[in-house]
């Protein structure tokens, strides 16, 4: 498919099936795709380097594809610590951007941190759109560092427990 032809809104919800070692390749398609302007906007856009990070950090077991309307169009890795959930990976392709697929996963995600009590952390490129997604979730910049700002959004707490909750 195309990488630069936009699908057309899906019809459904996305659903996810699990990554596994196999997976790599096109994996790292899909993350190339994905972060292309945003490096090449800041002089970094490196294939092999985007290659080796990803081989780096990723962890299949914790990989899920997010599929719609039968088609692979991204994944995510989640991966949890004593104290927090970290969201390593998010990519759509760009065809797949702007059609509401990232914030259903976000809100899945939100959902997984409010039910374990752990924050949700994540970290983004700067200058990248990510980072406007991050905020619109409620995500707060916590740090920084010469490229990348690091964000931390709280879990929400369940509306029964909530000390105003009628």
């Amino acid at each position: 498919m195309d990488m630069r032809t936009r699908l057309p809104l899906p019809a459904s919800a996305p659903h996810f099936e699990p990554a596994s070692a196999d997976d790599f390749e096109s994996l790292l398609q899909i993350r190339l795709a994905a972060m292309r302007s945003s490096l090449e906007q800041i002089g970094r856009f490196d294939p092999l380097r985007v290659r080796r990070r990803l081989a780096d950090s990723w962890i299949p077991a914790m990989t899920q594809h997010i599929v719609c309307e039968g088609a692979r169009v991204g994944f995510y890795m989640l991966r949890r610590t004593d104290h927090a959930l970290v969201l390593q990976h998010l990519y759509l392709m760009p065809a797949a951007q702007g059609r509401g697929l990232g914030s259903a996963v976000m809100r899945m995600l939100i959902m997984e941190s409010a039910r374990t009590g752990l924050p949700l952390r994540v970290t983004a490129l700067r200058d990248s759109p990510a980072n406007d997604f991050y905020l619109k979730h409620d995500f707060v910049r916590c740090s920084s560092d010469e490229f990348d700002l690091h964000y931390v959004r709280a879990p929400e707490r369940p509306a029964a427990t909530h000390p105003f909750a009628g």
